[in-house]
């Protein structure tokens, strides 16, 4: 699903009234009527509404909703929020309709009227759709005043398509204060870019997509370097298998990880490559982990390291489809060179995850070094460490696609909306997943999954792209049956069987 910018929104806004063709006024009335099912699905008729209207198109989806809801018998007030003289035209229509019922109060609220019939019960729901993505300029004046008001409320928000304040791509964090905080954003058609970044959390709150049938071949005409990984996203990617297949055709990955006091990650890696479908999964351990992972992942083999404590020394590669290096493999210098050795002496695309990735942050001129179309599995703060970056959101986020580009090679960077940037330029953010998937253990499975992938033979961009919606749909599953509090990293990995059923149907 593409993220688009607030100028191909409106393109695909005048695509959808051209060639449906509808009038812009039942454009609007579409996305209103699907706001308001959303709406009394989830509050009840004796939750009064309180609705702050801009000027603009989104005030006129206020409007229509106002009068939507006192149709259905909810209480409604609604306040315009009047910083300007001039109104969208759809905004006039719907005033004008709203006016002809006498059962919803309408206020008018400007510089001089600020606080005029201002009084927000404790059981009522403030809906927001003062500015919408079409926001070209900070809020400034009465309006910020306002949203600083709404903001100081303690009942629930619902913010129209973008909270009013916000930027559809880049926000400055010193202006979050000046944006509506919303409980839930109500996202029409479209994902927008800045719901992706944990910066804008607070703004957001919980967001979920509202279709209003904008034309299909309006947002396919539109390009964009974003997209959302959906469930058919996913599940186009999956391959079935034949009768008369056999472990050799799903290839055979070598599993580099662990270390004295850290097999652990070692053995979940491991085990998740193994659920991921790969053929057959080597573990090269140091010698002190050789017992541990054959008791702990019996279906795999084991290479033992001759260092006890630490694995030192690559083997022969040349067996294996995929290779990944990082679980729970520490820092010890003997390490660091076979590190080395690895990226200087292989052709095949490298998952490097975890301690691997710390190691190159210490040595950079090694990235050079790393074969095209490798992967990167970081944390937030592995990849600030790998390079020397500490900016966060839309900045990250253009820093990290400057590196695939730069290197050739993939980032997914794991977070509530994990980023998957190609070096093609373009970036995937994943759909699935839950807070209760922070959890030690939890990184190493992902490894696993995505060199089990590759190990299949799906390319470097299909395995990140699948591999880590799989990995949140099985953390999703996981959280279903055990509660997000008590989500382990093995649970996962338990429930990847049925990730891959659920998306596969």
């Amino acid at each position: 699903m593409k993220i688009l910018s607030a100028k191909q929104v409106r393109a695909v806004d005048a695509y959808t009234i051209d060639r449906e063709p509808i009038a812009s006024i039942d454009l609007m009335e579409r996305a209103s009527m699907a706001c308001f099912k959303w709406l009394i699905e989830k509050y009840a008729k004796d939750r009064p509404f309180i609705i702050f209207c801009g000027l603009g198109n989104n005030g006129g989806d206020g409007l229509a909703i106002a009068r939507l809801l006192s149709e259905k018998g909810y209480k409604v007030e609604v306040h315009i929020v009047r910083y300007s003289d001039v109104q969208s035209k759809d905004f006039q229509t719907n005033l004008a309709r709203l006016k002809k019922l006498k059962s919803v109060s309408i206020i008018y609220n400007d510089e001089e009227h600020m606080w005029d019939g201002i009084l927000i019960p404790a059981e009522s729901i403030i809906i927001d759709a003062i500015f919408g993505s079409g926001l070209s300029r900070p809020v400034s004046g009465f309006p910020r005043e306002l949203i600083n008001t709404i903001n100081h409320c303690t009942v629930d928000v619902v913010a129209i398509d973008i909270p009013s304040g916000m930027f559809i791509e880049q926000n400055d964090r010193k202006l979050h204060k000046n944006m509506v905080h919303a409980t839930w954003t109500l996202s029409l058609q479209l994902p927008k870019l800045a719901y992706m970044f944990a910066d804008n959390a607070a703004i957001v709150g919980n967001w979920v997509l509202i279709p209003i049938g904008l034309h299909e071949a309006g947002i396919n005409a539109q390009k964009s370097d974003y997209q959302f990984i959906t469930t058919s996203d996913a599940a186009s990617l999956m391959r079935t298998r034949d009768k008369f297949d056999h472990k050799g055709k799903f290839g055979h990955s070598l599993m580099i990880a662990g270390s004295k006091g850290m097999m652990g990650a070692a053995t979940l890696a491991t085990k998740a490559c193994l659920r991921a479908g790969s053929g057959l999964v080597t573990a090269l351990v140091p010698s002190i982990g050789y017992g541990i992972i054959q008791t702990a992942v019996p279906e795999s083999m084991a290479l033992a390291d001759v260092d006890t404590d630490c694995v030192t020394r690559i083997p022969k590669l040349d067996k294996y489809s995929s290779i990944a290096i990082g679980p729970g493999i520490g820092d010890n210098q003997k390490t660091e060179r076979a590190l080395k050795h690895l990226i200087q002496n292989t052709g095949v695309p490298l998952v490097i995850d975890a301690d691997a990735i710390n190691i190159m942050a210490r040595n950079k001129t090694w990235i050079s070094f790393v074969p095209a179309n490798s992967i990167y599995t970081p944390h937030p703060g592995e990849f600030a460490r790998l390079i020397d970056w500490n900016e966060t959101g839309y900045d990250l986020l253009k820093a990290q696609m400057d590196f695939s580009k730069k290197h050739g090679v993939y980032v997914v960077l794991k977070g509530m909306h994990t980023s998957i940037s190609c070096p093609n330029g373009i970036c995937y953010f994943n759909s699935t997943g839950n807070p209760g998937m922070a959890t030690g253990g939890s990184g190493d499975v992902l490894t696993g999954i995505i060199a089990g992938l590759l190990a299949q033979q799906y390319g470097p961009r299909d395995a990140c792209i699948l591999g880590t919606y799989l990995h949140g749909i099985a953390g999703d599953l996981a959280a279903d049956q055990k509660g997000q509090h008590s989500l382990i990293a093995s649970d996962i990995i338990e429930f990847l069987g049925a990730a891959f059923k659920s998306t596969y149907s």
